[in-house]
């Protein structure tokens, strides 16, 4: 591709690692990347856990259900309004955290490293699993679980660009969209009826 964004279409959701630590030079890496991220008025309203030893891996690993992964290491964004700069972070820090999940995942296909986001928050069975594991308190949200590590995959670059979906001034209601999208509102109309 030509349009100089190989660097971000490089970030390939990866699931499978070697079983190597990851240099602590690379976590704070990856951390200086992630609390790189815009935020609502500046606010950062972040705060991170770094988990690398295996009891805790394993704890994690045990109460998600689609975060079975074994990498040797987990980063939690967790969502921190008591720590931001402005009252922006107790609104948009669900927004902010997320920006910088996406630096990180960015930031780890660059510096040769493999990682996958899993999703927590909103998911309230979720959240109270891992505050438990992880000793987080009841005002501080976990966000989601990145799981990275040493690729044992490879990907090619990869874009998910849809001009279809893209709308030009205005939404433009007349649109054709794929029959796959239409077949599932389709059934959640039905599922409600």
């Amino acid at each position: 591709m030509t349009d100089n964004i190989d660097f971000i279409l490089k970030r390939r959701s990866i699931r499978r690692f070697e079983q190597r630590p990851v240099e602590e030079e690379k976590v704070i890496t990856l951390l200086k990347a992630g609390m790189a991220a815009p935020s609502a008025m500046n606010s950062q309203p972040w705060e991170f856990i770094v988990v690398t030893e295996e009891p805790l891996l394993e704890r994690i690993r045990s109460v998600m259900e689609y975060g079975k992964m074994v990498a040797p290491l987990v980063i939690v964004p967790l969502g921190s309004p008591k720590v931001a700069a402005s009252f922006a972070g107790e609104t948009y820090w669900a927004q902010d955290c997320t920006a910088a999940v996406e630096n990180i995942l960015i930031a780890a296909a660059n510096i040769g490293l493999g990682a996958v986001w899993v999703g927590v928050y909103p998911r309230q069975k979720k959240m109270t699993s891992i505050r438990e594991i992880l000793n987080i308190p009841a005002d501080v949200f976990p966000l989601a679980l990145l799981y990275i590590g040493y690729p044992a995959e490879q990907k090619p670059l990869h874009t998910k660009y849809k001009a279809e979906r893209v709308h030009r001034q205005t939404y433009e209601s007349t649109k054709r969209y794929h029959q796959k999208a239409i077949n599932r509102l389709v059934d959640k109309v039905i599922k409600k009826v």
